[in-house]
């Protein structure tokens, strides 16, 4: 608590963000910037594999038969959302108001239970209508690149809810503050890979 209550008064010119105060804090939050872009690359083959397959629809259906507009645009809304309360806890975990920080960090873990709700309906809705990963190569992709983003919301959702927790038990610290910090930046990237596969699945799915 000390050490918040220094960040906090620190002269402005002095001021460094309290995940940063230690300098093994600051290498692991770097290496976690490594890691994302590994998990970019990741992602990148997986959009690379939809773009050459999504036109081998064989005999099941296309994108227009499964495609829910009102289902992938809530999704998209409910997600970006979760991005701007994720942003709102971290200008709070700055601002040294936990309370502030944990509430929005609840807000952001219940968007994001609803996002992953909202695409287990939609794949369940799918495969009622046969449309499984292994009835042609377009459904193999789209359930590999859209699943794949969602076992990541998933982890992140577990996260930040392990962090939520040790927020409330030791409060806020450097070391919280470094955990924050880092899930805020996995759960920004999500959000931005979100971006793409709105763009690159849904919305020229529905112009094919």
């Amino acid at each position: 608590m000390a050490m918040v209550d220094s960040f906090i008064k620190a002269p402005s010119t002095h001021r460094i963000p309290l995940e940063y105060t230690h300098e093994e804090d600051a290498l692991r939050i770097f290496g976690f910037w490594i890691f994302l872009a590994t998990d970019l690359l990741l992602f990148a083959s997986l959009f690379a594999t939809y773009s050459v397959l999504y036109r081998h629809v064989g005999h099941g259906p296309g994108p227009l038969q499964i495609f829910d507009v009102t289902g992938f645009s809530a999704e998209t809304f409910i997600l970006l959302t979760s991005s701007f309360t994720c942003g709102l806890s971290t200008y709070s975990m700055h601002r040294g108001q936990k309370g502030w920080m944990m509430a929005w960090m609840a807000v952001t873990i219940l968007l994001g239970i609803s996002f992953i709700s909202f695409e287990l309906t939609e794949f369940v809705g799918d495969v009622a209508q046969g449309a499984t990963l292994q009835t042609s190569a377009f459904l193999s992709a789209f359930f590999t690149l859209v699943g794949t983003h969602g076992a990541h919301v998933s982890l992140g959702i577990g996260w930040m809810t392990l962090i939520f927790i040790q927020l409330a038990v030791h409060g806020l610290t450097a070391t919280t503050a470094r955990k924050a910090f880092i899930v805020s930046l996995y759960w920004h990237f999500l959000d931005v890979v979100w971006i793409f596969i709105f763009t690159i699945v849904y919305l020229l799915g529905e112009m094919s």
